[in-house]
């Protein structure tokens, strides 16, 4: 008989222990770096959101602070014609069509929401971040307020009496 040549089956089970003992360290540090990614990329979104509101309210100080994302954002028309329905100051992510309202804007994992008070002109307005899924594309929730103090809570939706964010 000659000589067989190859790998015995015992040598391709190690090679395949191997590979999942590997994958098994390194996919849940792949998860948690997505979701430090995702979180960071929530406040600078909020921080963008409220340099926004003030360049919207000192453009159009009858109306005060724009009453949803969408008004801050391009609208139909991205780089069109600057408007008080739609100033072109977020992109058209954080800035979407369907940030209308209570409509949320879909960002990095997060669902971004304004909510403004009702009188004209606007003096308040309340931005939250919420993870998609808690524990998933986000371990905490995020807020801010015209006093442009972010703030974030582990459980529940952010408010306004939960800690500052460092």
């Amino acid at each position: 008989m000659g000589k067989q040549r190859g790998f015995s089956l015992i040598e391709l089970i190690i090679v395949v222990a191997v590979i999942l003992i590997i994958a098994a360290i390194a996919i849940p540090s792949f998860l948690h770096a997505r979701m430090s990614a995702n979180e960071a990329s929530a406040v600078d979104s909020l921080r963008n959101i409220d340099t926004c509101q003030v360049s919207y309210a000192s453009t159009y100080p009858t109306l005060g602070f724009a009453p949803d994302l969408n008004t801050l954002g391009p609208g139909t028309t991205p780089g069109g014609t600057s408007t008080s329905a739609n100033a072109n100051l977020l992109d058209n992510v954080l800035g979407c069509p369907a940030g209308v309202g209570t409509a949320p804007c879909l960002k990095s994992g997060y669902n971004f929401n304004i909510t403004a008070a009702a009188q004209i002109p606007i003096s308040t307005y309340i931005t939250n971040a919420n993870p998609l899924a808690l524990g998933t594309t986000g371990t905490r929730y995020f807020y801010s307020d015209n006093s442009a103090v972010l703030r974030f809570n582990t459980t529940v939706i952010a408010t306004s009496t939960d800690q500052p964010l460092q």
